[in-house]
């Protein structure tokens, strides 16, 4: 069987310890920084999307793919509550490709960094000479925001578990169209302190685990709470679909209980803010179901190194 996403990734921090001082954030949180100078610092992250995987040419327009493809970048910018700097983008195409459709491609791009201010500022163009699919890569610098970059380690048992929007139906095009909360992230970092926060791109199953698993803590969701979108109701399994799904690019971030009721009482923000349940200090994850049965929460997402998830 092979590895799963977090095993190897958590191998891959083992093998070279990096000076904190130089590198305060490695592997393993949604974007890693570089400590320059004077006390300044930069964050990268880098996301490459596969035809057949993240999107369907056969289906989905280049605009749309060029937007996913910037937009996903961005989404990692606002899981740790930083502001985007610059990007740069790669693209290996299938033979063919022709300039209109690059052209294309690149405005979609541009469409999802100019509304976060984020230009694109370089990046590589490459061609299979044998029938290789589409690939497109983004990397993207950014800066610290109102507080230092929120990670994924600091879930504190007492935490209330909060997301933001609505979660499941990705697959029916939000995947495509979602807007990334970078803004909203920002804006919670200036009221309040978190403690936790990532993405969620994965799905919730997978990426509370992430959290969970990095803090040291276990967690209680209740079921009842998890905001299901319009999109997830049309699904069999509207509940299952808002939990494991993934792509919704929301945030999923802990605070303390005093912090949240102050961030739900001063929260005027059209983005909904949620909160789903409780960090504990069992190091399990366990949800309560709508009829009070509490059942385990296995990570059941999306995960990126098995076939047929």
């Amino acid at each position: 069987m092979s590895p799963t996403e977090d095993e190897i990734t958590g191998w891959f921090a083992e093998q070279r310890q990096l000076p904190r001082a130089t590198y305060p954030i490695g592997i393993g949180d949604d974007m890693a920084q570089i400590a320059l100078s004077d006390g300044v610092s930069v964050l990268i992250t880098t996301d490459m999307l596969l035809d057949g995987t993240h999107f369907d040419l056969r289906t989905a327009t280049l605009h749309q793919v060029g937007y996913k493809s910037m937009a996903a970048s961005l989404s990692d910018c606002a899981a740790m509550a930083t502001i985007p700097l610059a990007a740069v983008a790669a693209v290996g195409l299938p033979r063919d490709f022709g300039e209109r459709r690059l052209k294309e491609l690149h405005e979609g791009i541009l469409s999802a960094g100019d509304k976060y201010d984020c230009p694109l500022v370089g990046g590589d163009i490459t061609a299979w000479q044998n029938d290789g699919p589409f690939v497109i890569c983004v990397s993207m610098l950014s800066k610290p925001g109102n507080s230092p970059p929120v990670r994924r380690n600091g879930a504190r048992v007492g935490d209330a578990v909060c997301v933001t929007g609505s979660l499941g139906g990705s697959g029916r095009g939000r995947h495509l169209s979602f807007e990334p909360r970078v803004r909203e992230a920002l804006k919670m970092t200036g009221l309040v302190t978190l403690n936790a926060m990532m993405d969620l791109s994965d799905g919730l199953s997978s990426d509370l685990n992430r959290i969970c698993h990095q803090s040291g803590v276990g967690a209680l969701i209740d079921a009842a709470s998890i905001p299901i979108s319009e999109d997830a109701k049309l699904e069999r399994g509207p509940l299952w679909a808002a939990i494991n799904e993934g792509e919704d690019f929301e945030l999923l971030f802990t605070l303390g209980m005093e912090q949240w009721d102050r961030l739900r009482r001063v929260w005027d923000d059209p983005v909904p803010i949620t909160k789903i349940g409780i960090i504990v200090d069992t190091r399990q994850m366990q949800i309560r179901m709508p009829d009070g049965q509490i059942k385990d929460l296995e990570p059941h997402g999306y995960e990126h190194l098995q076939r047929g998830t």
